[in-house]
């Protein structure tokens, strides 16, 4: 069975985060013109995702906690840190749902109100 190549976009974002917050940080992470093929976050914040996956058509992998706790990412926020116990969930979240191997495309993209953070990962579907 032939895997195919996966680009994730992972994202950590705030309660308040809005639809332009998301999208924000997607565009930004998106500068150098990688084509997403997926959308992902933590679990618990999914929902709010999804409406942005609907419109970009695209699925979205909802990560659970346990698989980000502890993971090391470039980018280390205190408060992602303090709540999730992974540096950033963007990029602990885009690394986890592109699977065994994935790695980094460049740190999390943060949006112009600082309220969603975005990174791009590249792997393998199996």
């Amino acid at each position: 069975m032939e895997r195919d190549a996966v680009i994730v976009a992972g994202f950590g974002f705030r309660s308040g985060a809005t639809a332009a917050s998301l999208r924000a940080a997607l565009d930004a992470a998106r500068i150098a013109g990688w084509p997403v093929t997926h959308l992902a976050t933590i679990e618990d914040k999914a929902e709010a995702l999804a409406e942005l996956a609907r419109l970009l058509v695209l699925p979205l992998i909802a990560v659970t906690p346990a698989r980000i706790f502890g993971l090391a990412t470039p980018t280390r926020s205190l408060a992602s840190q303090a709540a999730r116990g992974a540096g950033s969930v963007a990029e602990a979240c885009a690394l986890v749902a592109a699977g065994p191997g994935a790695r980094l495309l460049a740190p999390r993209s943060i949006s112009h109100d600082r309220m969603a953070t975005c990174a791009l990962a590249a792997g393998v579907s199996t």
